[in-house]
């Protein structure tokens, strides 16, 4: 039987002006992608993500540890 490592990494999502979601991973330079809507970016950065990992050297630069962080906007009004 197979054994597969599950890897972890943060996705930033970026809603654009003109339509859509742009997304990235900053752990990973370079690995980026879009969609015309949330579903379809975050299906295709999860493949650029596989694709970025197959042809590249770095698999992760922590151990493939859960990690128990999130990320979320925040508004702030102030005077």
């Amino acid at each position: 039987m197979k054994k597969y490592k599950v890897l972890e990494y943060l996705a930033i999502f970026q809603e654009e002006n003109e339509g859509g979601f742009s997304v990235w991973v900053p752990e990973l330079p370079g690995c980026a992608s879009q969609g015309e809507n949330f579903e379809e970016a975050l299906k295709n950065i999860k493949e650029a993500t596989e694709l970025y990992l197959e042809t590249s050297e770095m698999k992760s630069s922590s151990s493939g540890d859960y990690k128990k962080q999130f990320s979320i906007p925040i508004k702030l009004s102030y005077a």
